[in-house]
């Protein structure tokens, strides 16, 4: 097996995603699509047909210009038609990646089906071990089944990456969790903060499972430590930058940093995807759209003369103004007072208003500006990480 290379150079992801439909067999209580998933007559509830993931695809790959796909569920690897499903994805050229709870593959033929169907790796939720995982996802029994998917990946050479939020409940766990993901030989984990997606827009978020960013600091270092000195790829999302020593800053992916993840999704056919059409089992799909035009239904952009067509626009700024939309638009992340002295205030999208809701920006430590002035490359402490680069994408990522 072609082993990843590593590579400190950041260019723009050409990772798509779909969402297949909200079913799911675990009920994870700060889950973003919670009512989506406990209500069946919710429109994204059920699964999609065949052809019409397929089409959403090929749309992907032949007009996005995607080589790799995220497939999301709610838990894909109950999806009837899976397997065909991942298959014609990698014969298009668009390498699966599954975003999954693993416990469908406790049963090991079930992982090798998945690993012969053309599936490039799997991006395992691990949100806490033991009893603690069961509490979490609403389900006894499910650590040790998802423990022995694991195992099953291992024998049948199935890659692993690790999804990890940092709930108040994960975080005694984190450095363990690092720990497995080494055991596992994991190629990458992923620290998720205070998710600012979804249903979790309406107020449900609950001070049982959201910790201060304070709280969190001391054992997420502990974690990127084990992971660090293991020579594992470890990314942080949605973490404002101030709220680690800036040895730590490298591994932090906001809005402005998630594009040159390149296990993260593109923001061109993102904004496609995420429509409404491309979610629900019924009708067709919506209309192609650039990312520019998506900015342009922005607030932010459409009062702006010639947006359009304007040339002095480059590729990597409108990625940023993408970013800026969904930061500030989208998700309603606010600056506290603090944020004015901040050299990195261009390049970090600050506190989440919810978050600010519960804690107020009394955490804000503002960082001192570099003597060449303000950081304004969203790429100035990203650029030090190294980071997984995949044998199949060596020619354009390296």
């Amino acid at each position: 097996m072609n082993q990843p290379a590593v590579t400190t150079r950041r260019v723009l992801t050409r990772r798509g995603v779909v969402w297949l439909g909200q079913t799911c067999n675990l009920r994870c209580r700060f889950c973003y699509f919670q009512a989506r998933i406990e209500a069946k007559d919710h429109p994204e509830h059920p699964f999609m047909a065949l052809d019409k993931a397929k089409a959403i695809f090929d749309t992907l790959r032949n007009h996005y210009g995607n080589n790799a796909i995220d497939i999301q569920g709610g838990e894909p690897t109950i999806y009837p038609g899976i397997e065909e499903l991942c298959s014609h994805s990698a014969t298009i050229g668009l390498m699966p990646t599954l975003i999954t709870n693993a416990l469908v593959l406790a049963k090991r033929e079930a992982c090798q089906r998945l690993k012969d169907s053309g599936v490039r790796d799997l991006l395992v939720s691990v949100h806490g071990l033991g009893k603690n995982y069961d509490d979490v996802v609403g389900v006894p029994g499910a650590h040790v089944k998802q423990m022995a998917a694991l195992d099953n990946c291992v024998a049948v050479g199935m890659p692993v990456r690790f999804n990890c939020v940092l709930t108040k409940s994960s975080l005694p766990h984190l450095a363990d969790v690092a720990r497995l993901a080494v055991s596992v030989g994991a190629r990458a984990v992923n620290f998720i903060a205070f998710n600012p997606f979804e249903d979790q827009q309406k107020g449900e978020r609950s001070l049982e499972d959201v910790a201060a960013y304070s709280e969190v600091a001391p054992p997420l270092v502990e974690a990127l430590d084990v992971l660090r000195a293991a020579g594992i790829e470890a990314n942080v999302r949605y973490f404002p930058l101030c709220q680690v020593p800036e040895a730590y800053r490298q591994h932090l992916y906001n809005f402005q940093q998630l594009p040159y993840d390149l296990h993260e999704w593109d923001y061109a056919s993102w904004s496609w995807t995420d429509m409404k059409p491309q979610r629900t089992r019924e009708g067709g799909l919506s209309p192609l759209i650039s990312l520019r035009q998506a900015n342009f239904r922005s607030p932010m952009y459409k009062g702006v003369p010639n947006y359009l067509d304007d040339p002095n626009i480059s590729v990597d700024d409108e990625y940023r103004h993408s970013a800026l939309i969904r930061a500030r638009e989208h998700c309603g992340y606010k600056y506290g007072p603090a944020c004015a002295a901040c050299g990195a205030q261009d390049i970090c999208d600050g506190f989440h208003g919810d978050y600010a809701a519960f804690f107020g920006f009394g955490e804000l430590a503002p960082i001192a500006a570099p003597s060449a002035g303000p950081i304004t490359d969203p790429r100035h402490y990203i650029s030090q990480q190294r980071k997984t680069v995949e044998p199949e994408d060596a020619g354009w990522a390296l």
